[in-house]
């Protein structure tokens, strides 16, 4: 059969062969009159396509018009990973060519797994914008850079592996290209340095994906099971045609046996009675309510009280000549206009400037040139004038507005390394008792220079950077530590010893729950307007119900891979002695080629 048009051209063009070649295959072999049943007797053969009948015992062969037609769709797919029109004499794909195929699947679930690890990283990913800050003074929104090469990657080997497959349900072999064979490579080696940085500079991201496992678990469960139930169809046509079949079944029935009792080791705290769920964990507010408003400004912390947060958490430096003021970096280039102002001193500390200096600098019109959350575009007009018109507060001016508005301060006071720290608590603690403000509403964050502080106002609430020690001298009421370093295990029993564990940062609905089924105190959180709105956890199940999903899912599994290996052992003893047209393989049989390129199988044929 000759090439249909374009179907022998490079890469570029295999997505027009795509869907081109079917109809155009199909015009031809209806013009030469392929789309016909023809009867050769045994030992008569078939002049047309140059075929000598092999059969013996004197049976005759039928050859069915329309499995010549459904070779040119399986080589219609095979364009898309040999890029050649062509068909493929021998039954059995090439060793080579398994291998490329097993490092395609591999490639496969090595992306898969890296999107899985992009979609939970985004709960921290504000953390990574401002690091490269820091780092290169430019902002972006890099998770949109992550998500979309992600997405591509996740895509491109997708595609593939649909294609391969379907060329293993049509009995071909996969004949991969060069350009995929490279661009595959490409692929795991991008995934693979993506996993490196990972573990080399957010080293914790490992830990907050042992989190998600324990929240994802019993999805990631019935994911698995059904994308391997689906295997079991390219397989079983694969198993048919190899010499390895007792080895494949073995490894296949042994993953699938592993799959099925896995629920035996998945543990989620939000497996559990509706009646048994903690009350909801209160809520304390980033840097105020940092997508709603510039972060630690007056503004945030009244959108932070719109959101029925109870604990406002900022950061507290001091200026040159004493002042306690709102303010997380290091430096003010991100969250200030100071290179437009002071552009020689830009570079400088933030306590190096003095209190009159501070309150020249524009506080919030970063926040819409550089949008740091998504949620700025849908603020308000309103908002974006008062957003310009922030400027850095003092702590004396957010203690007031607390002290309006019945809410709890929290706060870091930085940085600790500097030499005149003893001055800073000093300050700030001098600040807090002249406040006026109820001392239980100011929860005291900083280690150095502690039990000064209690001595001096043994009123406020003492909160720790740690988990509490097995010598511990006295007891400690209040935790605030990462999401990542608390198991749920140790919140549960925290909740019964009555310490008040609070989590940062939780912005994602799915930890959130995860946490709120824990029983954890309170969560840290940027996304206030989001957590305030969720009435219950995302997915909440009784273990009866769980258990009743499993045994569902493990006996449709074991049904559909049972009737995907007995149909395809049927399908194929029916096309036993057949003609395979474009390279459409009847397996298991013994081959003879024919003058067109293709084949001719036979049961009795080795």
């Amino acid at each position: 059969m000759a090439d249909p048009p374009g179907c022998g051209r490079p890469c570029a063009t295999c997505l027009l062969c795509l869907y081109s070649c079917q109809w155009i295959t199909a015009k031809k072999e209806k013009r030469k009159g392929l789309r016909t049943t023809k009867v050769i007797p045994c030992g008569g053969g078939d002049a047309e396509l140059g075929l000598a009948s092999p059969c013996v015992g004197g049976s005759e062969w039928r050859l069915g018009g329309e499995q010549l037609w459904l070779g040119g769709l399986s080589a219609d797919i095979g364009l898309l990973t040999h890029c050649h029109w062509s068909c493929f004499p021998g039954l059995s794909p090439r060793r080579c060519d398994c291998s490329w195929f097993l490092f395609l699947f591999c490639v496969f679930l090595f992306t898969l797994v890296w999107l899985y690890f992009a979609i939970i990283i985004l709960n921290d990913f504000h953390n990574f914008n401002e690091f490269i800050f820091k780092q290169r003074k430019l902002w972006l929104d890099w998770s949109l850079v992550l998500l979309t090469a992600t997405a591509v990657l996740i895509t491109y080997s997708a595609v593939l592996l649909v294609l391969a497959l379907c060329l293993q349900l049509c009995g071909q072999p996969l004949k991969l290209h060069w350009l995929h064979k490279t661009l595959l490579i490409l692929t795991a080696l991008v995934v693979a340095a993506a996993f490196t940085g990972l573990g080399i500079k957010w080293a914790e991201e490992w830990r907050s994906a042992r989190t998600s496992l324990q929240a994802t678990g019993p999805f990631l469960h019935i994911g698995i099971v059904g994308g391997m139930t689906l295997l079991a169809w390219p397989l079983a046509s694969f198993i048919y045609r190899t010499r390895l079949k007792v080895f494949l079944l073995i490894l296949y029935c042994m993953v699938m046996i592993v799959l099925y009792l896995a629920p035996l080791g998945i543990t989620s705290p939000c497996i559990m009675e509706e009646n048994q769920l903690p009350p909801k964990p209160a809520l304390v507010g980033h840097r105020g309510a940092p997508m709603l408003a510039p972060e630690n400004t007056l503004m945030s912390l009244q959108k932070a009280v719109d959101c029925n947060v109870q604990v406002f958490e900022t950061d507290i430096m001091v200026s040159a000549d004493g002042v306690p003021f709102l303010m997380h970096d290091e430096e003010l280039t991100r969250t200030t206009n100071v290179q437009d102002v002071f552009p020689e001193r830009a570079a400088l500390n933030s306590t190096a400037f003095n209190w009159t200096d501070l309150q020249q600098l524009d506080a919030g019109s970063w926040f819409l040139e550089r949008r740091p959350f998504p949620t700025v575009q849908s603020l308000s007009v309103g908002d974006r004038y008062r957003a310009t018109k922030q400027r850095i507060p003092s702590l004396k001016e957010a203690l007031e507005a607390a002290k309006q508005s019945n809410l709890s301060i929290m706060f870091d006071l930085r940085p600790e390394n500097h030499s005149d720290y003893q001055s800073f608590v000093n300050a700030t603690l001098e600040v807090i008792l002249q406040s006026g403000i109820p001392l239980q509403q100011v929860l005291w964050l900083p280690d150095g220079f502690r039990e000064q502080v209690k001595q001096q106002a043994p009123d406020i609430q003492q909160v720790y950077g740690r988990k509490r020690l097995q010598d511990e001298k006295e007891p400690l009421l209040h935790v605030n530590l990462p999401y990542q370093d608390m198991s749920f295990e140790e919140i549960r029993q925290y909740h019964q010893d009555n310490i008040s564990v609070n989590l940062y940062v939780v912005n994602q609905p799915w930890l959130f729950s995860v946490l709120w089924c824990s029983g954890v105190s309170s969560v840290t959180t940027n996304a206030c307007q989001v957590l305030k709105e969720m009435k219950r956890p995302i997915w909440l199940l009784p273990s009866s119900t769980y258990l009743m999903i499993w045994v569902v899912v493990d006996c449709a599994s074991f049904l559909a891979i049972l009737w995907a290996f007995f149909l395809l052992k049927y399908v194929g003893s029916l096309s036993s002695g057949q003609v395979c047209w474009g390279g459409l393989y009847c397996a298991p049989a013994g081959c003879y080629t024919l003058k067109h390129g293709c084949s001719c199988c036979h049961p009795s044929l080795n």
